[in-house]
């Protein structure tokens, strides 16, 4: 006699299961809709099992019963390895590579048709099992077993081939069906009293829900979607199985503004709404997108390549929706919503690509009230520099790649070239131009703005040591100091050791550090930039004007120049501006500081800043950033100054 002590234990997990699965809200998506649809089909071939084994164990003589329940369970159990292979292949989102074509999609079920033909017939034909003298195995009823084999060595190959999407625990949860299965199997064919089948698929499924569907890894418990980490693997892979997806990449522009103004609870309810009114826009669609909260006001809904269309629609009703004044919780807000529509990977071509562009795309682009396309915002090369930046830095660094190029100062009151302020410059072979707005950062988070600083500084005692330097006429030369460097122990010891090694002066010098460097109370900075002065070097603040500076540390700080940022410059028409202006250069002409004006392109401009009675331009009107060779040429030009022809100074 039969036992059903495992497959009434089966039951009963199964039951615990899906309720689990219920509670823990794992029914979005096609893999949480599969491994459900494995659930109801091993609760089904369970309960066939009982019901055939009962009747079997208490000499059923009713055939048509006995085929029913026989047949049935066959019928449903063996359509389970079918199914967890769909499951397999919706985690790997290969279906555009499985059924892109209809021989493909034959050739995959060719395997469950014969077995369900073979069951379907059987009642005629007895070529399976047979129920009138006791439920026995006839001449083609392991021919069940080679029906399932194609599919266990399917899932056995498509994990291993697809193992860089997985982790370990992963990996291990997929294969263990494969191994209870084949387990279960061997015992019932020595064992045949003992049903062990239905309890070995029970067990890997409760396996499979710990070790791979855990919602609490991919859902964000605020918002109900997908977490930034879910998707970040699902572009990856769709990357990496050359997936043609449309995105819809929603950034919050002001998220920073209305979080400091209402605080974090508030911001948390406002996102929840705003999560709510992008389900609704993809409802209204009929479902086609996956959704995503990342955070902080960044939002993306991924639609398939077939669907651009929807895509289009998703981004124009979600731009309306958001501009729009929203009322939440008694406040009228107002978002600035910043939304791209982006083909990947024929407009994005790459994960990293798509991951950085995505990151800070509201703050380099002007706001419209439009939504844009990936084409007009999204220049592929800043991107592939940004991806590559620390190798670019390393090569450039071996390589000697690295050059300093100089701007010339102009003295309003001498009414000559004076100075000159000091520049990297890279050109690497395969990216080109390298802008300091993307070097300068990666160099000080790597931390090889040490060395790139060093080789500046060195590169720029060597010049003022030299004597084309000095039948210049020009008084210093300004080299730039980044917040690394202005925190590094021993930077004062090494900037006079050059200095000491060249026999420079101390007034052939200026240190700048930006505002941003000023803001910092750091005590390592404020003793390196004490111990320069007291050699007799000074100082400049660079970017005056565009960060908010504790007034006490810039008055505190042993400057000599102040440089007025570009940005003066381009609002110097606005009236209010032009008296904060007036004001700013008394305050600073009464400290006894001088004044640098950066970005004069215009005749117009000098003039203005030379009337504010400022003492120094710097500029695209009298010349941009140029290398060594040209700015000897330049200042010597406009001194007076002949060079021979070899550009040496006479």
């Amino acid at each position: 006699m039969k036992s059903v002590a495992f497959d009434a234990a089966a039951l009963i997990m199964l039951a615990v299961l899906f309720v689990t699965v219920i509670i823990r809200k794992m029914t979005k998506g096609t893999s949480n809709r599969l491994f459900l649809l494995q659930i109801v089909i091993a609760v089904f071939s369970t309960s066939f099992d009982i019901f055939a084994v009962a009747l079997d164990n208490y000499n059923s003589r009713n055939v048509f019963l006995l085929n029913f329940a026989h047949t049935g369970y066959l019928m449903i159990h063996n359509i389970h390895p079918f199914v967890h292979m769909l499951f397999v292949i919706s985690l790997t989102d290969t279906w555009h590579k499985i059924f892109r074509n209809q021989a493909k999609i034959i050739l995959f079920a060719l395997p469950y048709a014969v077995d369900f033909i073979l069951l379907a017939i059987n009642p005629f034909t007895h070529l399976m099992f047979t129920v009138e003298n006791g439920y026995t195995h006839e001449v083609l009823f392991h021919t069940l077993y080679a029906c399932i084999v194609p599919y266990i060595i399917m899932n056995v190959v498509y994990v291993i081939r697809y193992r860089v999407l997985f982790n370990r625990r992963k990996i291990f949860s997929l294969f263990s069906m494969t191994v209870l299965s084949f387990i279960a199997v061997l015992v019932h064919l020595f064992i045949q009293e003992l049903l062990v089948e239905s309890f070995a698929i029970t067990m890997s499924l409760f396996i499979v829900s710990a070790g791979v569907l855990r919602p609490e890894d991919y859902i964000d418990s605020f918002t109900g979607l997908y977490k930034h980490s879910a998707y970040a693997y699902d572009m990856k892979r769709s990357f990496y199985n050359d997936k043609h997806v449309n995105i819809v990449m929603l950034n919050i522009g002001n998220y920073n503004t209305l979080t400091s103004m209402l605080g974090y609870d508030m911001m948390t309810d406002i996102l929840h709404q705003v999560s709510l009114m992008i389900d609704d826009v993809n409802k209204r669609l009929h479902g086609h997108a996956d959704l995503y909260f990342l955070d902080r006001g960044r939002f993306r809904m991924v639609f398939s390549g077939r669907n651009r269309n929807k895509a289009e629609t998703a981004a124009s009703m979600l731009m309306n929706e958001l501009k729009m004044r929203s009322h939440i919780n008694g406040l009228d807000i107002n978002f600035t919503p910043y939304i791209v529509l982006a083909r990947c990977p024929e407009e994005i071509e790459s994960f990293q690509s798509l991951m950085a562009f995505g990151q800070d795309f509201h703050e380099k682009t002007h706001y419209s009230g439009q939504v844009m396309q990936a084409t007009e915002v999204y220049d592929p090369n800043e991107f592939a520099i940004q991806n590559n930046i620390d190798k670019i830095i390393e090569r450039a660094l071996e390589g000697n790649k690295f050059e300093v190029y100089y701007q010339p100062i102009y003295s309003i009151s001498s009414e000559r070239f004076v100075s000159a302020e000091a520049l990297l410059r890279l050109f690497d072979e395969e990216h080109g131009f390298i802008s300091p707005e993307i070097l300068v950062p990666a160099a000080e988070k790597s931390g090889a703005i040490h060395k790139i600083g060093e080789f500046v500084f060195e590169e720029v005692c060597k010049f003022v040591s030299g004597n084309e330097f000095k039948k210049l006429g020009l008084d210093y030369i300004e080299v730039n100091l980044s917040v690394a460097q202005c925190m590094h122990g021993d930077l004062a010891d090494k900037i006079l050791s050059v200095m000491h090694q060249y026999n420079v002066s101390p007034d052939s010098i200026n240190l700048e550090i930006t505002e941003t460097a000023a803001s910092f109370s750091q005590r390592v900075m404020t003793e390196n930039l004490n111990k320069l002065s007291r050699a007799g070097l000074s100082f400049s603040l660079d970017d005056y004007g565009t960060g908010y500076s504790n007034m006490k540390r810039v008055i505190q700080l042993p400057l000599k120049i102040v440089k007025l940022d570009k940005s003066f410059v381009d609002e110097q028409h606005n009236p209010k501006m032009w008296i904060f202006l007036q004001n700013t250069v008394k305050m600073l002409k009464d400290m006894k500081m001088e004044i640098v004006v950066e970005g004069i392109e215009t005749k117009e401009m000098l003039e203005a800043f030379a009337n504010l009675k400022c003492d120094f331009i710097q500029g695209y009107f009298f010349s941009r950033p140029i290398c060594k060779s040209e700015f000897i040429e330049f200042i010597a030009s406009s001194a007076g100054i002949a060079l021979d022809s070899e550009q040496t100074i006479i």
